[in-house]
């Protein structure tokens, strides 16, 4: 017997698709033990306020409806760090001790954190504060969580994205133009990739594959003068020159990624001549209804991470690895980096298509 009576469950980090159907699952598989489950509001902030930020979770309030519903419903945050958290007089304080208080003034037992890779660096340094036993679900439409082949969120944000891009090619078509796409991911390539193989992308651009301006601009007049009259341009927005630019949103409070379509767009049309139109993606990656995979994989994850801690497993986080629902070391995820692998299948594969990514 795991000796569990009461856990906590919260979403940390960027919104994405898929986070209520995990959070259906841990509360349903948590019932069948006779446990209770209370939902921590806007990440580990719920348990900083006093009176704490939660809601008791159960049947009454928490059903089907949640497999189809997008972001999350316990709300989530994903700036102020708690160990160095940014005060209302502009001075930082380190609260992490009030989320260790607020976890034990509940009488929790366990806390399971759904968030990517950052949340779960925090939460590593928090649950090591105060003992806490815990249990991580990955999601990301970044998909930067490794050992895990798909994230909570990945799959519905490549689906958005390649819907948009299917889009382009018809108005690309109908105006001889070039139309560059430009995707989330952050500091990885991982959505830029898929999207781009599965929209039929000419060209990709991703962080980990310093682009030569020049050598895309090669690259659409050899498409151009195979005899199409348009091309399709999908770029990370951390995307990468060969001299180390990058371009971020002018006057954001935090260093945010933002632009560099527009950049790339600019350029191409003044090397190539062609005309060229450019389309921010942005948070409608984030939103809207989870496609029927990632409600699986969030509804296994769920399950997953309650019968770990039924089962006395402490830091573990879980993943999905062919067609099964594994787990690893808490300390694996915060010390592995999930960026594209440059020798691994995806790249090769576009490589086989003869997508270019700059070079």
């Amino acid at each position: 017997m795991s000796g569990i009576k009461k856990i906590g469950v919260l979403t940390s980090g960027g919104d994405c698709s898929g986070l209520n159907a995990a959070i259906r699952a841990v509360v349903k598989r948590a019932t069948q033990l006779g446990w209770e489950v209370y939902g921590i509001q806007e990440g580990t902030v719920g348990l900083m306020q006093r009176p704490l930020g939660i809601i008791k979770l159960d049947d009454t309030n928490v059903n089907a409806n949640f497999l189809r519903m997008g972001g999350t419903f316990l709300r989530t945050i994903n700036k102020g760090d708690p160990f160095n958290y940014p005060m209302a007089d502009g001075t930082f304080k380190d609260r992490s001790h009030e989320i260790v208080a607020g976890y034990k003034e509940l009488g929790l037992d366990a806390l399971i954190a759904i968030g990517g890779d950052g949340s779960m660096r925090i939460i590593e340094k928090i649950t090591a504060l105060g003992n806490i036993k815990f249990i991580g679900i990955p999601k990301t439409i970044d998909n930067d969580v490794p050992f895990t082949e798909f994230p909570i969120g990945f799959m519905t944000a490549v689906s958005v994205a390649v819907e948009s891009i299917e889009r382009l090619h018809d108005t690309a078509l109908s105006h001889k133009r070039v139309m560059v796409a430009e995707v989330m991911g952050r500091d990885v390539g991982h959505l830029a990739l898929h999207s781009g193989i599965a929209g039929g992308a000419d060209v990709i651009l991703i962080p980990e594959i310093p682009y030569d301006i020049n050598a895309v601009a090669k690259k659409i007049k050899e498409v151009y003068n195979s005899g199409r009259n348009y091309a399709i341009i999908v770029c990370s927005e951390a995307a990468t020159t060969k001299e180390g630019t990058q371009s971020f949103a002018a006057g954001a409070e935090n260093k945010r990624y933002g632009g560099v379509g527009h950049i790339i767009g600019e350029a191409i049309e003044k090397l190539t001549g062609f005309e060229t139109r450019v389309t921010t993606l942005g948070h409608t990656q984030r939103g809207g209804s989870p496609i029927p995979l990632d409600r699986i994989i969030a509804s296994a994850f769920g399950v997953k991470a309650v019968e770990l801690l039924n089962e006395g497993k402490d830091k573990r986080v879980v993943g999905w690895v062919n067609k099964k629902v594994i787990d690893v070391p808490l300390h694996d995820i915060t010390s592995t980096s999930g960026a594209v692998d440059l020798g691994g299948d995806m790249v090769k594969t576009a490589r086989g298509l003869d997508i270019s990514f700059g070079e």
